[in-house]
Protein backbone atom coordinates (compact mmCIF):
# COMPACT_ATOMS: atom_id res chain seq x y z
CA UNK A 1 0.00 0.00 0.00
CA UNK A 2 1.26 3.92 -0.69
CA UNK A 3 -0.95 5.10 1.85
CA UNK A 4 0.77 6.87 5.20
CA UNK A 5 -2.46 7.92 6.96
CA UNK A 6 -4.99 5.92 8.21
CA UNK A 7 -8.64 8.09 9.60
CA UNK A 8 -11.80 6.66 10.73
CA UNK A 9 -15.22 7.90 10.65
CA UNK A 10 -19.21 5.98 10.95
CA UNK A 11 -19.82 3.26 8.39
CA UNK A 12 -21.79 5.51 6.28
CA UNK A 13 -20.00 8.77 6.26
CA UNK A 14 -16.60 8.07 4.53
CA UNK A 15 -17.54 9.72 1.63
CA UNK A 16 -18.41 12.84 3.87
CA UNK A 17 -15.26 12.12 5.72
CA UNK A 18 -12.85 11.49 2.53
CA UNK A 19 -14.08 14.88 1.51
CA UNK A 20 -13.21 16.42 4.58
CA UNK A 21 -9.72 14.63 5.26
CA UNK A 22 -8.86 15.93 1.62
CA UNK A 23 -9.76 19.11 2.26
CA UNK A 24 -8.11 19.46 5.44
CA UNK A 25 -4.93 18.15 4.26
CA UNK A 26 -4.59 20.83 1.53
CA UNK A 27 -5.06 23.42 4.03
CA UNK A 28 -2.41 22.13 5.95
CA UNK A 29 -0.50 22.75 2.81
CA UNK A 30 -0.40 19.38 0.71
CA UNK A 31 -0.82 20.08 -2.63
CA UNK A 32 -2.23 16.63 -3.69
CA UNK A 33 -2.69 14.31 -0.89
CA UNK A 34 -4.77 11.56 -2.21
CA UNK A 35 -7.80 10.43 -0.05
CA UNK A 36 -9.84 7.00 -0.70
CA UNK A 37 -12.20 4.87 1.08
CA UNK A 38 -11.51 1.22 2.38
CA UNK A 39 -13.50 -1.58 1.23
CA UNK A 40 -13.53 -1.96 5.25
CA UNK A 41 -16.45 0.57 6.06
CA UNK A 42 -15.66 3.00 8.76
CA UNK A 43 -12.22 3.64 7.24
CA UNK A 44 -10.37 6.09 4.77
CA UNK A 45 -6.66 5.64 3.50
CA UNK A 46 -4.83 8.58 2.39
CA UNK A 47 -1.38 9.53 1.16
CA UNK A 48 0.24 13.09 2.06
CA UNK A 49 3.38 14.10 0.56
CA UNK A 50 4.10 15.39 3.82
CA UNK A 51 5.67 13.68 6.75
CA UNK A 52 2.68 11.46 7.89
CA UNK A 53 3.54 12.42 11.89
CA UNK A 54 3.70 16.24 11.47
CA UNK A 55 0.55 16.24 8.92
CA UNK A 56 -1.11 14.81 12.12
CA UNK A 57 0.48 17.49 14.41
CA UNK A 58 -0.54 19.96 11.64
CA UNK A 59 -4.02 18.70 11.34
CA UNK A 60 -4.60 19.10 15.15
CA UNK A 61 -3.27 22.74 14.43
CA UNK A 62 -5.74 23.34 12.10
CA UNK A 63 -8.44 21.62 13.89
CA UNK A 64 -8.33 24.16 17.30
CA UNK A 65 -7.89 27.35 14.74
CA UNK A 66 -11.14 25.50 12.60
CA UNK A 67 -12.76 22.91 14.74
CA UNK A 68 -16.00 23.20 12.36
CA UNK A 69 -14.00 21.67 9.06
CA UNK A 70 -13.53 18.58 11.58
CA UNK A 71 -16.90 16.79 11.74
CA UNK A 72 -16.92 13.51 10.30
CA UNK A 73 -12.97 12.63 10.37
CA UNK A 74 -13.17 10.87 13.82
CA UNK A 75 -9.33 9.79 14.31
CA UNK A 76 -5.78 10.34 12.12
CA UNK A 77 -2.60 7.91 12.56
CA UNK A 78 -0.24 7.65 10.80
CA UNK A 79 1.41 4.62 9.14
CA UNK A 80 5.27 4.87 8.44
CA UNK A 81 5.07 1.01 7.23
CA UNK A 82 3.05 -1.23 5.50
CA UNK A 83 3.59 -5.48 5.68
CA UNK A 84 1.98 -8.73 5.04
CA UNK A 85 0.01 -9.73 7.61
CA UNK A 86 2.09 -11.96 9.12
CA UNK A 87 2.92 -11.66 12.73
CA UNK A 88 6.78 -12.51 11.67
CA UNK A 89 6.53 -9.60 9.41
CA UNK A 90 4.75 -7.23 11.66
CA UNK A 91 7.55 -8.08 14.32
CA UNK A 92 10.17 -7.67 12.41
CA UNK A 93 8.99 -4.59 11.08
CA UNK A 94 8.48 -3.40 14.75
CA UNK A 95 11.19 -4.15 16.26
CA UNK A 96 12.93 -2.03 13.62
CA UNK A 97 10.96 1.02 14.52
CA UNK A 98 11.26 0.67 18.17
CA UNK A 99 14.61 1.48 17.60
CA UNK A 100 14.12 4.49 18.10
CA UNK A 101 13.33 4.55 21.62
CA UNK A 102 15.49 5.65 24.60
CA UNK A 103 16.96 2.84 26.81
CA UNK A 104 13.94 3.85 29.37
CA UNK A 105 11.62 5.13 27.33
CA UNK A 106 7.82 3.05 28.16
CA UNK A 107 5.68 1.43 25.72
CA UNK A 108 2.43 -0.09 25.19
CA UNK A 109 1.10 -2.04 21.71
CA UNK A 110 -2.00 -1.05 20.53
CA UNK A 111 -3.47 -3.42 17.93
CA UNK A 112 -6.73 -2.91 15.86
CA UNK A 113 -7.71 -5.66 13.37
CA UNK A 114 -10.16 -5.90 10.67
CA UNK A 115 -10.88 -8.28 8.67
CA UNK A 116 -8.00 -11.35 9.97
CA UNK A 117 -8.97 -14.05 12.02
CA UNK A 118 -5.50 -13.43 13.55
CA UNK A 119 -6.18 -13.10 17.66
CA UNK A 120 -5.02 -9.85 19.64
CA UNK A 121 -2.38 -12.03 21.71
CA UNK A 122 -0.83 -13.75 18.92
CA UNK A 123 0.30 -10.08 17.81
CA UNK A 124 0.39 -8.23 20.49
CA UNK A 125 2.57 -10.55 23.06
CA UNK A 126 5.11 -11.22 20.17
CA UNK A 127 5.63 -7.47 19.19
CA UNK A 128 6.22 -6.29 23.33
CA UNK A 129 8.55 -9.78 23.41
CA UNK A 130 11.12 -7.77 21.04
CA UNK A 131 11.04 -5.05 22.55
CA UNK A 132 13.19 -4.19 25.95
CA UNK A 133 11.53 -1.11 27.05
CA UNK A 134 9.23 -0.96 29.90
CA UNK A 135 5.70 -1.09 29.33
CA UNK A 136 3.55 1.34 30.09
CA UNK A 137 -0.45 0.86 28.84
CA UNK A 138 -1.84 3.87 30.81
CA UNK A 139 0.70 6.61 30.05
CA UNK A 140 3.56 5.39 27.43
CA UNK A 141 6.50 7.41 26.24
CA UNK A 142 6.04 5.59 22.93
CA UNK A 143 2.80 3.76 21.37
CA UNK A 144 3.45 0.63 18.69
CA UNK A 145 0.31 1.23 16.39
CA UNK A 146 -0.43 -2.06 14.96
CA UNK A 147 -3.35 -1.45 12.17
CA UNK A 148 -4.29 -4.53 10.48
CA UNK A 149 -6.51 -4.23 7.21
CA UNK A 150 -6.74 -8.20 6.27
CA UNK A 151 -3.78 -8.68 4.12
CA UNK A 152 -1.91 -5.97 5.46
CA UNK A 153 -1.04 -4.25 8.02
CA UNK A 154 -0.07 -0.84 8.68
CA UNK A 155 2.77 -0.62 11.30
CA UNK A 156 3.84 2.68 13.38
CA UNK A 157 6.07 3.19 16.32
CA UNK A 158 4.94 6.99 17.27
CA UNK A 159 4.51 8.93 20.07
CA UNK A 160 1.05 9.23 21.92
CA UNK A 161 0.75 12.93 20.24
CA UNK A 162 0.80 11.84 17.01
CA UNK A 163 -2.16 10.29 16.57
CA UNK A 164 -5.55 12.61 16.49
CA UNK A 165 -8.52 12.18 17.78
CA UNK A 166 -10.72 14.86 16.94
CA UNK A 167 -13.72 14.11 19.78
CA UNK A 168 -11.36 14.01 22.27
CA UNK A 169 -9.51 17.11 20.93
CA UNK A 170 -12.55 19.55 20.56
CA UNK A 171 -14.03 18.14 24.12
CA UNK A 172 -10.59 19.59 25.35
CA UNK A 173 -10.76 22.51 23.61
CA UNK A 174 -14.19 23.37 24.96
CA UNK A 175 -13.27 22.49 28.58
CA UNK A 176 -10.45 25.12 27.51
CA UNK A 177 -12.35 27.86 26.52
CA UNK A 178 -15.09 27.05 29.39
CA UNK A 179 -12.43 27.94 31.74
CA UNK A 180 -11.02 30.70 29.84
CA UNK A 181 -14.73 32.48 30.16
CA UNK A 182 -15.01 31.37 33.67
CA UNK A 183 -12.09 32.98 34.82
CA UNK A 184 -12.35 35.90 32.92
CA UNK A 185 -16.08 36.13 34.51
CA UNK A 186 -14.44 36.05 37.74
CA UNK A 187 -11.92 39.27 36.97
CA UNK A 188 -14.87 40.96 35.21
Amino acid sequence: MKYNLLATTDQLGRSQASSELWMNLRAIGDEKPKVDRSRIKGLILAYTNLDPREAVHLLRRHMEAEPGRYRAVYRVMPILAWVKTEVEEIVKEAREQAERMGAEESFRVTLEKRRTRLRSLEVIEPVAEVIDNPVNLRDPDWVVLVEILGNETGVSVIKPVDTLNVQKEKYRLSTEREKGSLLDDEAG
